[in-house]
């Protein structure tokens, strides 16, 4: 019986094989570093947890199922899996990765991919063409969309045809709509990348990452690159991970209608001067939005009048916490200048818009009348200490 996606998040393929199942509901957590091989020359299918874990596994099929791939791969964090990711190209390889990427990726990327040999090309794919870039060496083109953090959207099937047309392969980072809104091997991409500390696990309470993909070359590349480098995710985490999935796609319905009232009361706010997000009509990116995902999420960026505004929003809010991260149950307020992308070269983070008075709001599922208090409390305590200083 083929299942429906909503179904998927709590079974997956629904195949068991090779697990003892004795009827719990909740998937067991197989809490073990090694298993008991019945003879020589004979497995269980488990051997050691470094290479294959019975809820490590169960997890990479649901996420497969999930994203309509062969296979995934579960990281112990979203930078171990693009990390592991890496090791698939060569000293020399050449990647074109767009301008506006998460800070850990470009911090990656610049630090030790590069001192390894592996060049990055930065444009910005949402507006510039990659074929003027290609190369001889260049073997992918690396992108998430919607941007982090500020909200560009990039054609995924446009790219997957100039990637194929030069035999490249196309990296997609869906970690801001995750499976529920959109599926990029879908539209053509060769691998897909997920940081599961956000919408996945959905509860700010794991970390974890995932490479997706159907391709057999990559994953035979990282079947042996997972066990070898022993980033794999831990048993504990991995049924974190497998719970807070089964409520994704209730999650995401209701982050994003709290995500649209939000965007109304900034855009009506007379000290935000723009608000980034790709559910706004006249977005540059919504008609590609409306082609290639089924929503458009709960990530909003926002820009006010001034850094001193922001700081005060910051400390100011008294239920959404100021904190890294996204993608959970709780709304998160970031400041992406000193906090995500603190690492990028400030004249890269000027130019792709992230200024000192740009913040990012991760919506959450909360009453979205108390956000809107919070904020708009929040606002007016910067009022009211331009009152207190004239």
């Amino acid at each position: 019986m083929e299942l429906q996606f909503l179904t998927r998040c709590l079974y997956g393929t629904n195949d068991f094989e090779n697990v003892e199942n004795t009827g719990s509901i909740s998937f067991p957590i197989y809490q073990t570093a090694t298993f008991k091989h019945p003879g020589v020359a004979m497995s269980t299918g488990f051997d050691y947890s470094r290479l294959q874990n019975p809820t490590r596994q169960h997890l990479e099929e649901i996420l497969a199922s999930l994203e309509n791939a062969k296979k995934s791969f579960a990281f112990s964090s979203g930078m171990a899996a693009i990390t592991a990711l890496m090791e698939i190209f060569e000293p020399g390889d050449e990647l074109i990765a767009d301008a506006d990427l998460y800070g850990g990726s470009i911090r990656l990327f610049d630090n030790i991919s590069n001192k390894n040999g592996i060049k990055f090309t930065r444009i910005n794919l949402s507006k510039e063409d990659p074929r003027e870039y290609i190369t001889k060496k260049t073997k992918a083109i690396y992108i998430e969309t919607p941007t982090n953090p500020m909200m560009n959207v990039i054609d995924i099937q446009e790219m997957a045809r100039i990637a194929k047309e030069n035999d490249l392969l196309l990296i997609v980072d869906n970690t801001f709509l995750s499976p529920y809104f959109q599926n990029p091997i879908d539209l053509g991409a060769d691998i897909v990348v997920h940081s599961g500390t956000k919408f996945l696990g959905g509860h700010n309470d794991t970390l974890a990452g995932f490479i997706v993909t159907s391709n057999e070359e990559i994953i035979e590349k990282m079947s042996f690159i997972i066990k070898t480098v022993g980033s794999g995710l831990a048993p504990f985490d991995s049924w974190l991970i497998i719970r807070g999935i089964k409520t994704l796609a209730l999650r995401m319905e209701k982050a994003q209608e709290n995500a649209f009232k939000i965007v109304k009361f900034l855009q009506n706010n007379k000290k935000v001067k723009n608000v980034y997000y790709p559910g706004i009509e006249g977005h540059k990116g919504y008609e590609i939005m409306k082609k290639q995902a089924r929503g458009f999420g709960s990530m909003i960026s926002f820009e006010v009048e001034s850094s001193e505004l922001a700081k005060t929003v910051l400390k100011s809010t008294k239920l959404i916490p100021f904190a890294e991260s996204l993608g959970g149950t709780e709304t998160l307020l970031t400041y992406p200048t000193t906090q995500t992308h603190a690492d990028v070269p400030e004249d890269i983070r000027i130019a792709n818009g992230i200024t000192d008075s740009v913040l990012r709001l991760s919506v959450g599922i909360e009453d979205v009348e108390d956000l809107i208090k919070d904020l708009d409390q929040a606002f007016r305590a910067y009022e009211d200490d331009d009152k207190e200083d004239s």
